[in-house]
């Protein structure tokens, strides 16, 4: 076991075990996914099974990496609605491996516990949320939900409260995150120990 292992509580993890519909990855890791755990746990997250299930493509993993990267901690707009587009998003594509993970992150941004629980159903409890948080919301379920048809009306509601460059992290952070739970489904990745924590990025 590393220090880095021993600092992140992850003990006698085993990056070489069965967590998906794909096979372990291979011993000796190779050098590029080794690189990228080290990463992973230096920016305060663990080794996650995502990370064991995407390491079968190095390279491809490892020219994704500065996006996610991008999207957690160089954008403009605050970290609240990114994480609510986020969450909204993981439910419409119905990827509770992705609402997990950014559960913890979406209350560190300042969304409420009770504004999370009625995320499943915000319409019917919109007097939760506030008209930019509302804004996001709509904006998600069309792009999300209507296969990328979103309405005038929708989209100038969401430009009355949200900057061009802030509107285009807002609709990366929601299609990434729609695309990663088409992924994270079709590989039926399995749910994480408990204590297994995602790098928290910039808040």
């Amino acid at each position: 076991m590393t220090k880095s292992d021993a600092d992140h509580g992850v003990g006698a993890d085993d990056p070489h075990v069965k967590v998906s519909r794909l096979p372990p990855l291979p011993r000796p890791l190779d050098p590029i996914v080794a690189e990228l755990f080290e990463n992973t746990r230096k920016r305060g997250g663990h080794i996650l099974n995502l990370h064991k299930v995407t390491g079968h493509a190095p390279k491809l993993t490892s020219a994704k990496r500065p996006f996610t990267y991008a999207l957690r901690n160089d954008c403009d707009v605050p970290r609240l609605y990114r994480e609510l587009a986020i969450c909204r998003t993981a439910i419409n594509v119905e990827c509770d491996y992705e609402l997990h993970h950014h559960h913890p992150l979406a209350l560190q941004a300042g969304l409420t516990q009770a504004q999370f629980n009625a995320l499943r159903q915000w319409q019917a409890k919109a007097e939760l949320f506030d008209a930019k948080q509302k804004a996001v919301l709509a904006f998600v379920d069309e792009m999300t939900l209507n296969k990328g048809q979103v309405s005038e009306s929708t989209f100038k509601l969401l430009a009355d409260h949200f900057a061009p460059q802030e509107i285009i992290e807002i609709a990366y952070n929601s299609t990434s995150y729609y695309a990663s739970g088409l992924f994270m489904k079709a590989l039926a990745i399995e749910p994480d120990e408990p204590h297994k924590k995602a790098a928290p990025g910039k808040f």
